[in-house]
């Protein structure tokens, strides 16, 4: 058996790790776009490290564009396997993945209009995208799937977003039983409405996250204390507006549910709060239609408020025109707004529109590769460009990685107790190589073997 990383590897996004049976089955880890600008990475979205009609199935962790948002190019090029995914997942992929197609779309449209004579096309269409979901298998957490004779799989909460899991493999081949592990992305424990993460089965060699491998997360009472201050600061004391750039599925969910208990218990000010992405309001339609993702608090909850993500002053946009107007108010607000990283959707014209006002305020709340509007603000810039116009960073910026849905390097720890026993093979994926190897010390020295960091296309045997 071989594994090959053909994305997320010393990087933080393409999630796709491609098994190899003995008797030539593949089976593909994930499918996801790379998102960033990254000179090295400008064709990595475009080209495959495999043949996508020699793969066999395809087993998604969960649904973030990083992790799925290629499968429609992989059908498109020709893969006809099944794609094994959460009932969650494949309800998120529905409307993330024709989302991600739109913008193809509209981005190679664009393109086109302004270089008539060299056209380009979308990485994949709607009817792309419909092909694909035609393709798709739901599955139950905790139960054995059949994938074909001598494979099983078994998807685990991971705690991560909705539907998200782990992937054990459980597969028969010459005269033993290997069991492959890969963790997706490891979620965080005591978050508010999701799960905690389970742990996994023991297995013999395990691919695992890493994008926080080298810090700590704030705890939970500090979270909740500086998420009012901020609020307090930004929109009552310089009555300004707070812009929280935040993925649509997952983190946008979970602001809205904190801006809920806070509305509930009178502690948050009598302002605006504006959900601007569509594909938010699509997904959290999708979170109301999956409990069995809920945790028992979020349960207790719904006997006291029956809508989560709903609340006195809070809006949910769809329309252009009303995310334009947006701009042009004077008041205070909040503006929780696709895309996390500022690198497109409307968050990138609100950044425009208030990153010189120094009555604002960004507040970070996740990863953001460096090369995107997010990481640079991130890591200290004091201007960029945005449409072709140079900026300055006059907005206060604040950071909240508590809000992050990856775990941190204790939590990943605890989340791989127990492995160290039985781990052959460990290889960190989905980080930047300064995490990944302060991870890999950690890890070495509570007993794993042998820790590897792969590159970009580097192939193992099992």
């Amino acid at each position: 058996m071989k594994v090959k990383f053909c994305g997320a590897a010393q990087e933080v996004t393409g999630s796709a790790h491609l098994l190899t049976l003995e008797d030539g089955y593949t089976i593909l880890l994930d499918c996801g776009l790379y998102q960033g600008n990254d000179k090295e990475m400008k064709d990595f979205n475009e080209t495959f490290l495999f043949d996508p009609a020699k793969i066999d199935c395809l087993i998604l962790s969960h649904a973030h564009i990083d992790h799925t948002g290629r499968v429609p190019k992989l059908v498109k090029d020709g893969f006809r396997g099944s794609i094994f995914a959460t009932h969650a997942t494949r309800s998120l992929c529905s409307i993330m993945l024709m989302d991600s197609a739109m913008i193809q779309e509209r981005d190679a449209d664009y393109y086109n209009k302004r270089n008539p004579d060299n056209k380009r096309e979308p990485l994949y269409n709607s009817e792309d995208v419909h092909q694909t979901m035609q393709l798709f298998t739901g599955c139950p957490y905790d139960k054995w799937v059949n994938v074909r004779d001598n494979v099983m799989l078994q998807y685990r909460d991971a705690g991560h977003i909705l539907g998200s899991a782990s992937v054990t493999l459980r597969i028969h081949e010459s005269n033993r039983t290997i069991h492959f592990g890969f963790t997706g992305d490891i979620g965080r424990p005591d978050r508010p409405i999701l799960r905690d993460p389970q742990k996994m089965p023991a297995v013999d060699y395990l691919i695992c996250e890493s994008t926080y491998g080298d810090r700590l997360h704030d705890e939970k009472p500090k979270e909740l204390e500086k998420f009012l201050r901020i609020i307090q600061e930004a929109c009552v004391e310089r009555k300004g507006k707070l812009l929280i750039p935040a993925f649509s599925v997952g983190r946008t969910q979970e602001i809205v549910y904190i801006l809920d208990q806070l509305e509930n218990q009178g502690k948050l000010p009598k302002i605006p709060v504006f959900v601007d992405s569509p594909l938010a309001v699509n997904a959290t339609t999708i979170f109301g239609s999956h409990p069995e993702c809920y945790d028992e608090d979020l349960e207790k909850y719904l006997l006291m408020d029956d809508n989560p993500f709903g609340f006195n002053g809070l809006q949910y946009i769809k329309k252009v025109e009303a995310s334009k107007a947006i701009n042009g108010m004077k008041e205070p607000c909040i503006i929780i707004s696709a895309s996390g990283m500022m690198n497109a959707g409307r968050s990138k014209h609100h950044l425009f529109n208030m990153i010189e006002d120094p009555r604002n305020t960004l507040l970070l709340v996740g990863y953001a590769s460096p090369q995107t509007p997010g990481g640079k603000i991130r890591n200290g810039a004091t201007g960029l460009k945005l449409f072709g116009q140079y900026k300055q960073v006059l907005a206060h910026v604040e950071q909240m990685d508590s809000f992050s849905a990856h775990a941190d390097r204790n939590e990943i720890r605890e989340f791989l107790r127990g492995q160290e026993q039985h781990v052959k093979k460990l290889f960190l994926v989905h980080g930047t190589i300064e995490p990944q190897e302060s991870l890999a010390g950690l890890l070495s020295d509570v007993g794993f073997k042998d820790v590897q960091i792969p590159e970009l296309g580097q192939e193992y045997d099992l």
